[in-house]
């Protein structure tokens, strides 16, 4: 009994033991597994699609929407097309029908507007994205047989990203046209998107360390402490965010920090306290700041660097304050320097920079902005325009000063009151309004008008309140405005009324600020009414165009365009190709020019060759009917069918002139004929304006003509045949 119980002690322990090994076998193959499904450095696959092989026509774009979360580490961008241009071939290559491929931030590239000079004529790479960093920006590179990038959230920001693939720019892409010739070139791509496993690490492959803080609402209506810069009796909060102790490192070793500002804010303020440089705690020996520095880089949305930051300074000397800093996540890199020469003038590689950073947000309260919280804040709302293209809209402002039957408002009810200001001629009101995912191809469109000469000047900034020194777009007068960016357009403007568009707008908050520019104390019984609103094509498209709707490459975000008429082009058909006078005698050149079929159809009826009089007569009536419609002059017929109708009988009447100049029988010819006209019908239905069916119609013609010769030879031969037989059967007496 005591020898089984051993055994079974033992087997017992024997199976725990095993047991307890393959759990620890199965668990480390699972960590493993997880392991390598968040791949190397605990990055993992966001997205990835694929773009299959599109045709891109001549005159024609395509466009590819890249998403872009907080938490993204990188991007690869891959695009294979069959474009087979060098150097030295591109500068010949006019840019109407130049192959481009464009990138822009937040919104569609537009080519149209594009100027020559942004064209470079390097390879697209990495370096291409790091030039753009305002919503006007916009790069445009030759199409290339091969383009492969990727790209860190240490180069660009997170958001949406456009690439932008056209087949030629230009006035002449937008305008109708009968007959195209240009090439098309073919392309497929490739986009994934790796990102962080945690939202503390940061870098390609998420292995570089990003601080947080704790941060509170330090002030609510009663201010404590003294905030530089700012009214603190028009404060309603400051979010205060902080380090609990000091950090420490050395010469050379740079700290990265993050903090996110939610919302429009008047002020971002960062604060280096006790700030101390002394030696690692293997030393006790302490250091002289004076010549010492704590170098900051600050940078929005993406990583700064030495070389790529917005702002940069010694915060040990002075803090960092941002006058209306952007929403979004801002970036601080902190780099210690000179730090390891100041011990009793002996050099020391163990020396430290410690420091406590502080943050703070400043906030206006509900309804207030601006410099001492003295402006008027409101914000606009959405009003969808019944029976329009995808997402047309006016915007109003939530307040109960204006009524809400009317897409114009009036600015006296809603300006600011210039008395808490110390200038009297800085008064500014601010309006914000948000452009909703997918809307990006939409257009911005502002109006002002008065009785008398406005007195307002107008500035739009992208996430943030505009000011004197910090906008996107402005427009003060007509001589002084942002006419000079090719996404900002100005009509007629005068100085009772100001009219423009910003193009292809970036999706997201939108801060309109109005400065009064000639504020009095009196009243003024002078209105100005403005309107704010997004369109899908500026103008209408000028009254010489459709305006049209499409998707993306994607099929998740549209855009608007303009296909204008025959004599207009441009992205809003505004630009005058071919004048009145010349369209008219284009036109009657181009109908008159069918008359020239009465010449054959005259000596055809003439020699009785009846059907062939038929189809030349035909052919000319129909010829002048489907340019008639073309040039816009009056359509009988839908244009598809008399498009067919014409090239089809022209078709019939050349291969008919070959036919006709055979001798054979009418039964033969009946024959041919009926092949012929199956085969033309078949050319004019599917390209009927391809360039190749000259010489199809032509070979098809010579190919009746040799055929009705064969037939007449053969037939020839075979009546010699028949005679010489017939002669030496005869018998002779």
């Amino acid at each position: 009994m005591a020898e089984n119980s051993i055994l079974f002690c033992f087997y017992s322990c024997y199976f725990t033991i095993l047991s307890r090994l393959f759990v620890f076998f199965s668990l480390l193959v699972c960590c493993s597994h997880s392991a390598n499904q968040l791949g190397p450095y605990n990055t993992f696959a966001v997205s990835s699609f694929s773009y299959p092989t599109t045709n891109v026509r001549p005159f024609d774009l395509r466009y590819i929407r890249v998403d872009l979360p907080e938490w993204f580490s990188s991007v690869s961008i891959t695009v294979q097309s069959d474009v087979d241009l060098d150097s030295k071939s591109i500068s010949k290559v006019p840019k109407s029908t130049l192959p481009l491929i464009c990138i822009r931030d937040g919104s569609p590239p537009l080519p149209d507007v594009l100027n020559s000079s942004l064209i470079e004529l390097g390879s697209f790479s990495n370096g291409s994205f790091q030039k753009i960093q305002n919503p006007q920006d916009v790069q445009c590179y030759p199409m290339q047989r091969n383009i492969t990038v990727t790209l860190t959230n240490e180069q660009i920001s997170p958001g949406v990203w456009y690439l932008g693939l056209f087949n030629g720019i230009g006035p002449t892409r937008s305008q109708s046209k009968m007959i195209i010739r240009s090439p098309s070139y073919s392309f497929s791509a490739n986009i994934s998107v790796e990102g962080c496993a945690t939202s503390t690490m940061w870098g390609q492959y998420c292995n570089q360390t990003i601080d947080t803080f704790s941060c509170f609402l330090a002030y609510r209506n009663n201010p404590t402490e003294i905030v530089s810069g700012a009214n603190l009796q028009t404060i309603q909060n400051v979010v205060s965010c902080k380090n609990f102790g000091s950090y420490c490192h050395g010469e050379g070793e740079p700290k990265v920090y993050a903090l996110e500002v939610l919302g429009i804010a008047e002020q971002l303020k960062i604060v280096a306290t006790n700030v101390s440089f002394t030696a690692a705690p293997a030393t006790n020996s302490t250091g002289n700041a004076s010549v010492a520095n704590l170098f900051y880089f600050a940078r929005h949305g993406a990583m700064p660097s030495m070389t790529l930051y917005d702002y940069s300074g010694d915060i040990s000397r002075a803090p960092l304050i941002i006058r209306t800093p952007k929403v979004g996540r801002w970036f601080v890199t902190i780099l210690p320097t000179n730090i390891s020469k100041e011990v009793g003038g002996i050099q020391n590689t163990n020396m430290q920079a410690c420091y406590s950073i502080t943050w703070q947000v400043l906030n206006c309260p509900v309804g207030k902005a601006g410099l001492n919280c003295s402006s008027e804040k409101y914000i606009l709302q959405t009003v969808i325009r019944r029976d329009s293209t995808p997402f047309e809209s006016y915007y109003l402002p939530l307040s109960g000063k204006v009524s809400p039957d009317s897409a114009n408002f009036p600015l006296e009810p809603l300006s600011s009151n210039s008395s808490y200001s110390n200038e009297i001629d800085n008064s500014w009101t601010y309006f914000l309004l948000n452009i909703p995912r997918g809307a990006a191809g939409g257009n911005i469109h502002i109006r002002m008008t008065s009785d008398t000469k406005i007195n307002y000047e107008i500035y739009a900034r992208y996430g943030g309140l505009p000011s004197l020194d910090s906008w996107d777009y402005y427009y003060a007068n007509r001589t002084r405005s942002s006419d000079g960016s090719m996404f900002f357009m100005s009509y007629n403007s005068t100085e009772e009324k100001i009219d423009f568009y910003i193009l292809y707008v970036k999706e997201g908050t939108w801060t309109f600020g109005l400065r009064s520019s000639n504020t009095t104390i009196s009243p003024s019984n002078d209105q100005t009414v403005m309107s704010v609103s997004v369109e899908r094509c500026p103008k209408k498209c000028s009254s010489h165009g459709a305006c049209k709707v499409a998707l993306d490459a994607s099929g998740l975000a549209s855009y608007s365009f303009c296909s204008c008429d025959r004599t207009h082009g441009g992205f809003d058909c505004s630009v005058e190709i071919v004048s009145h006078q010349g369209h008219l005698w284009q036109s009657i050149a181009l109908i008159g020019s069918n008359a020239a079929a009465i010449l054959p159809a005259y000596w055809a009826l003439r020699h009785k060759a009846f059907a062939e009089w038929v189809i030349f007569t035909s052919s000319g009536i129909s010829s002048g009917l489907y340019h008639a419609c073309d040039v816009g002059t009056w359509c009988v017929l839908s244009f598809g069918v008399l498009q067919f109708m014409d090239f089809w009988l022209s078709f019939m009447a050349v291969v008919s002139t070959f036919v006709y100049l055979t001798t054979v029988d009418e039964v033969f010819k009946r024959a041919i004929h009926t092949v012929v006209a199956i085969l033309t019908a078949l050319m004019a239905i599917t390209k009927a304006t391809r360039s190749s069916n000259i010489t199809l119609v032509v070979a098809i013609g010579a190919l009746g003509l040799l055929i009705g010769w064969l037939v007449e030879f053969s037939t020839s031969l075979r009546s010699l045949s028949f005679s010489r037989g017939f002669c030496l059967n005869v018998p002779t007496r």
